[in-house]
C-alpha cells in the first residue's frame, strides 16, 4: 500500500491514485470496527457551498446503498451542518452510548495538497476552516481536501467546483463500500 503515512495514525491518498479506492479500504478495515452494531456515520456539510458538500454527497451516496447497512447522519437531503451537529451528536450517544463514529467532512490545505484524503485516528473539527467553534465528533476523521485555505475562506468554500467535491465522494462511499465487503468475506 502507497497510503503515505505522516503520523501514528494518519494517512492521505490522492483520490486520482491508483488503486486510491482499494488502499483507502484497505486502511478502513485496519481501522472501522465493522462487527460493532454501535457504528454510526456522521457526513458533515452542507449542500449550500459546493466546496462544504464533500460529506452531504458522501452521506447520500452511502444511504442510498442497499448493501450499506450502517446509520448514515448528513445527506443532501438532510445536511449534518453548525446548526444541527449537536443535537445529532446528543441523539446519537443517547441511542448509542457506546458508538464508534466515522465523521466525514471536507476540509480546505495547501495547494500542493488539493485532492488528498485524509484518515486520521481520533475526532474531526468542522468548521474550524472558516472560524466556527463547533464540538469535535469522531472517533476517526476522514477528511477531503477540496481547495486552498488562507484568505477568505467562505468565499473559497463557496466558489470551489462541485466535482472535485463530487469525485472525492465517489472514493470514499465506494472505499467504504468494499471495506464492508471484504470485512463481511
Amino acid at each position: 500500500m502507497r497510503a503515505t503515512l505522516y503520523s501514528t495514525h494518519d494517512y492521505r491518498i490522492h483520490y486520482k491514485e491508483t488503486g486510491a479506492i482499494w488502499k483507502l479500504s484497505s486502511l478502513f478495515l485496519q481501522h472501522i470496527p465493522f462487527d460493532t452494531h454501535d457504528l454510526v456515520f456522521f457526513c458533515i456539510g452542507t449542500d449550500r457551498s459546493t466546496g462544504d458538500a464533500l460529506g452531504p454527497l458522501t452521506g447520500s451516496l452511502l444511504s442510498e446503498s442497499a448493501l450499506f447497512p450502517f446509520p448514515v447522519i448528513g445527506t443532501l437531503e438532510h445536511p449534518l451542518h453548525a446548526l444541527n451537529l449537536q443535537q445529532h451528536i446528543d441523539q446519537t450517544q443517547a441511542a448509542h452510548p457506546s458508538a464508534f463514529i466515522i465523521a466525514i467532512d471536507a476540509c480546505l490545505g495547501q495547494g500542493s495538497s488539493v485532492g488528498q484524503l485524509l484518515l486520521h485516528s481520533g475526532p474531526i473539527h468542522p468548521g474550524k476552516a472558516v472560524g466556527k467553534e463547533l464540538p469535535p465528533v469522531g472517533n476517526l476523521s476522514v477528511k477531503g481536501i477540496v481547495n486552498i485555505a488562507g484568505f477568505m475562506e467562505h468565499a473559497v468554500l463557496q466558489s470551489t467546483r462541485l466535482h472535485l467535491p463530487f469525485e472525492m465522494s465517489r472514493i470514499i462511499a465506494r472505499a467504504l463500500q468494499l471495506a464492508y465487503s471484504r470485512h463481511k468475506s
